[in-house]
């Protein structure tokens, strides 16, 4: 495997595009998707008056995670709808999600982040219009329980 050098403090870094990725669903890529929005962590600031005197103070709260949208070509394939339907009959299967960012020439993983017990919340069918010569895309919506980052394929994850 390759080693790649740690860039020097100040030293212009490119950074990396985002054009080549890939998702895994339980460790499996699924689909060709056309984008991914909404990976967020929010850590809320708590405030409470300090007793015997007039400070404020703030102490971080629950970390929240935002919803995660995936965008994503319509095929025959059935297993996307399958999960969104089970969970819209009440039978939520929570899966581990993950966003793989891939390297310029969409090869070798740099990034990773784990979507840890996600399940869908949203399903937007494809936008079909005769005039327009476009892919039919959906959307499915994820929420989670936890983020992790890793950096590429061999490196210890970390909890958000």
């Amino acid at each position: 495997m390759p080693t790649t050098a740690t860039p020097q403090p100040g030293a212009p870094v490119d950074p990396y595009r985002a054009y080549h990725f890939k998702l895994l669903i339980n460790g499996i890529t699924n689909g060709h998707f056309t984008e991914v929005s909404g990976l967020e962590v929010h850590i809320p600031s708590v405030t409470y008056k300090e007793a015997g005197n007039e400070r404020i103070r703030a102490v971080p709260g629950q970390a929240e995670y935002a919803p995660v949208t995936l965008h994503f070509g319509l095929t025959q394939s059935r297993e996307l709808w399958d999960w969104v339907n089970a969970a819209a009959k009440g039978t939520v299967s929570r899966r581990n999600v993950s966003v793989v960012l891939l390297d310029p020439a969409g090869t070798t993983e740099v990034l990773r982040w784990n979507m840890i017990n996600a399940w869908p919340t949203r399903w937007r069918g494809a936008h079909l219009n005769t005039l327009a010569q476009e892919i039919a895309i959906e959307a499915l919506t994820l929420a989670y329980e936890g983020l992790e980052l890793e950096s590429g394929s061999a490196a210890a994850p970390t909890s958000a």
